[in-house]
């Protein structure tokens, strides 16, 4: 018996649970992340008392927020360059500053280590999906018009 078109193989069902797991993974760690800037910068550990202009960092996180909830490849993509610099942040002030700022900049660090592999991830998987479909495609239609085998 052949399986229909419909129905998703045991593979292509698991890939598309990745695809789901690295979408969330991607969007709750950068809603966390644009949530540490903000918070940070004005109620936890500001650069002077009553807040930091520094909170507008989180600004440019706000911007692939929509492109992430929209499920398009290219923000995954150039976020996982983007996030670079935040990292780079992320460890300088770990390294340099006192808790409880430092330890805000650990957590920093854990996002955007977070972020960067469930962008990656992401983009991987939903490649690999389309080339799966894209063979699939293929595959009904060569195996009509393949050579018989010579006896």
């Amino acid at each position: 018996m052949t399986a229909s078109p419909t129905a998703p193989s045991p593979a292509t069902a698991a890939s598309d649970n990745g695809v789901a797991t690295t979408r969330w993974l991607a969007t709750g760690s950068l809603l966390a992340l644009i949530a540490l800037c903000l918070a940070w910068e004005l109620v936890v550990a500001p650069l002077r008392p009553g807040g930091s202009w520094l909170a507008i960092k989180a600004l440019p996180l706000c911007i692939p927020l929509a492109g992430i909830l929209k499920n398009r490849m290219y923000t995954y993509r150039w976020v996982s360059l983007v996030i670079w610099l935040y990292f780079t942040e992320g460890v300088v002030r770990g390294w340099s500053d006192q808790p409880p700022s430092q330890w805000l900049a650990l957590i920093e660090v854990a996002l955007c280590l977070i972020l960067f592999t469930a962008c990656t991830l992401h983009v991987r998987l939903r490649q690999r999906n389309a080339k799966a479909a894209a063979a699939l495609a293929e595959a009904p239609a060569d195996s009509g018009t393949a050579a018989p085998a010579a006896h």
